[in-house]
């Protein structure tokens, strides 16, 4: 595959109910969809409890494959829309991805094809 280091996936951990939002606002700034799924925190501030019983924060962790030179840009739309850059709403972070399949629509044709 010639796709190696073309892409980063950018993850961002926040409040159940937020991620959507946060997609739509990744996708105006050039994502081109994402995937959204449910987990629960476990971190040290995820610890409530209602009448004696403890309270399991959900969150939603938001993936977007994104080709290198956007994911700045997104990522910076990411933090904005999910106002991660106060206290408690969450975290976002990129990875380095070095290969790729299935999104044959963004990958480069090898040559020969």
């Amino acid at each position: 595959m010639d796709n190696e280091n073309e892409f980063q996936l950018i993850v961002a951990i926040v409040e159940a109910g937020r991620a959507s939002a946060i997609m739509k606002a990744a996708t105006a700034a050039g994502a081109e969809g994402g995937t959204i799924f449910h987990g629960r925190g476990t971190g040290i501030h995820e610890h409530s409890m209602f009448l004696g019983t403890p309270i399991e924060p959900e969150k939603e962790i938001l993936m977007v494959l994104i080709k290198k030179n956007c994911s700045n840009e997104v990522l910076e739309v990411v933090v904005k829309a999910g106002e991660l850059d106060k206290p408690g709403r969450g975290v976002a972070f990129t990875l380095e991805v070095s290969e790729v399949a299935g999104i044959v629509h963004l990958c480069k044709p090898s040559s020969g094809e």
